[in-house]
């Protein structure tokens, strides 16, 4: 019998036979792959998704830890309207934020374009991480150490120099802008790393033909690695606002266990109150629920206004 189709002249086989034994041949390797992911996903949902339904489950619920959870539909949520410790939080918050990214970004943005244009020393790149490194309550309690009202070293060199020595965190003009100078402080090295890996991705030869054309530094910045670095730059405002709003051991450290100042009490710590210092577990849950909504809404803005998902480099 003859086999129509099989072969071709030569005695090579057809394109169908060749098909059909490539795809016979080829491994499969979305069960591997799965198992790979099944640690991650067990994790997410034993870390992140159950304690996210029980926080909207205690949110609907007057819940402490003294009684069982017993559910009052909205009444949380129509307290937290009227909460005015609640809005001065969210608002001493969003004064944080601004403070703390408009100065992090600034000098991180400066600090990277330094490090492009002039020098690549890994013994700076080393030392910019120094703060980032240490951790958040050794860095509060550093501060609170220097700007002491009456023994701190920063204030000391401000009364040498003729003036005021009211720098501290009790101070209800300074503490807010202080917590925040504070982070930016330890982040700035961090950050400014994030945007030098991002402008080393920017071609060598856009600059070299700016620099043909007469464009200065400030110049080749503004249009070139500032446009470039649009997607590094959306990941970086969006991480740390969301870091930003979760500020809370900074705050916790300086008072050294006292309840802060109005002018530096933050969503994060009023939630840590409501929960732990009143047992208002029910409620401190629907505060954490505003704001994670609050959070969802300005990250979606802020990457779209950006555009993200989007890179002039393509």
């Amino acid at each position: 019998m003859r086999v129509v189709g099989t072969r071709l002249r030569g005695g090579r086989p057809s394109a169908g036979v060749r098909g059909r034994a490539g795809r016979a041949g080829k491994r499969d390797d979305r069960r591997a792959g799965w198992l790979f992911l099944l640690p991650v996903i067990v994790g997410f949902l034993v870390f992140y998704a159950y304690p996210t339904v029980r926080g909207v489950w205690y949110s609907v619920t007057d819940y402490s830890l003294l009684n069982e959870p017993a559910y009052v539909g909205g009444d949380n949520y129509r307290k937290l309207i009227g909460d005015e410790q609640f809005w001065n939080a969210l608002k001493v918050t969003g004064y944080y934020v601004v403070v703390n990214i408009v100065s992090q970004t600034v000098l991180a943005l400066g600090l990277a374009a330094l490090m492009h244009r002039l020098t690549r020393s890994v013994v700076l790149r080393a030392a910019l991480l120094v703060p980032w490194l240490v951790p958040n309550v050794t860095i509060g309690l550093l501060w609170a150490w220097l700007l002491d009202p009456d023994l701190g070293f920063v204030n000391h060199l401000l009364g040498l120099a003729g003036l005021d020595t009211t720098l501290s965190f009790n101070s209800p003009m300074w503490a807010m802008p202080l917590v925040a100078l504070v982070n930016s402080w330890a982040y700035t090295g961090y950050t400014a790393l994030l945007f030098y890996a991002g402008m080393l991705q920017i071609p060598s030869h856009l600059y070299e033909s700016a620099s043909i054309d007469g464009a200065g530094e400030v110049r080749m910045f503004r249009s070139i690695t500032l446009p470039l670095l649009r997607p590094i730059l959306a990941l970086v405002l969006v991480v740390s606002m969301i870091g930003s709003f979760q500020i809370f051991d900074t705050v916790a450290v300086v008072y050294q266990g006292k309840a802060p100042i109005p002018e530096t009490r933050v969503i994060y710590y009023y939630i840590y109150q409501q929960a732990f210092t009143y047992f208002h577990m029910g409620y401190a849950a629907a505060v954490a629920m505003v704001l994670v909504v609050v959070l969802g809404l300005l990250t979606a803005l802020q990457m779209r206004m950006l555009r993200a998902s989007r890179s002039d480099l393509g």
